[in-house]
């Protein structure tokens, strides 16, 4: 992966945000967009919940190629990220994203209010 400025890791909050065109990520529109297949699982599922199969399909294989392999340092770092703050609840997909964003040195991008104010945290509403 390609680590620089330009370069961010999208949650899933912030995928979903990029599709419904939320126009507080444009500035991002042109940035290069890393996740994981845990996070296109959750977009998946919400898609399938909210708008059908069919355009689950579609944002799916959209986003694919953005998919970025899960390190086993991530899991373990994420975890105890998580571990470390468990009185906040934060899910286990967002704590292994926040980790490989920390590991790739980019901005981990997410308008989820539980990360606001987190080093490393690019974060849009």
């Amino acid at each position: 992966m390609k680590a620089g400025t330009d370069t961010y890791f999208a949650d899933t909050y912030a995928l979903i945000e990029f599709i419904e065109g939320n126009k507080n990520y444009e500035p991002y529109a042109h940035a290069q967009i890393v996740t994981t297949i845990m996070n296109l699982a959750e977009v998946y599922y919400i898609f399938c919940r909210d708008f059908g199969k069919e355009q689950a399909e579609h944002y799916y294989n959209l986003l694919r190629r953005y998919v970025i392999r899960i390190p086993h340092s991530a899991v373990q770092i994420g975890m105890q990220y998580k571990l470390q703050h468990k009185k906040a609840h934060l899910s286990y997909i967002d704590c292994i994203g926040y980790a490989i964003a920390g590991q790739e040195n980019i901005p981990f991008l997410t308008g989820d209010k539980q990360f606001e104010g987190k080093p490393g945290v690019a974060f849009v509403k």
